[in-house]
């Protein structure tokens, strides 16, 4: 299973797709409806925010196995 950066980096290769620019972090916040600060928080202490990352692949209609997991085909 991935931690944190490694899930963070595959849900901003996700958010990119179609666009020219790198993600930021704010972009992430947003996706996942959680505030700047708490995923600044979270990001700091390493914590992965299950909750709503199930809630943006249930959302987006993406495998979860893609985010936690070692699985190619993203």
């Amino acid at each position: 299973m991935r931690d944190f950066h490694a899930i963070i980096k595959r849900l901003k290769l996700y958010l990119a797709k179609g666009k020219r620019r790198k993600v930021l972090d704010k972009e992430v916040a947003d996706a996942l409806r959680v505030s700047q600060s708490y995923f600044a928080t979270i990001k700091r202490r390493n914590a992965i925010p299950y909750e709503q990352l199930l809630l943006f692949c249930e959302e987006q209609g993406l495998c979860a196995n893609e985010l936690f997991f070692e699985k190619e085909g993203m």
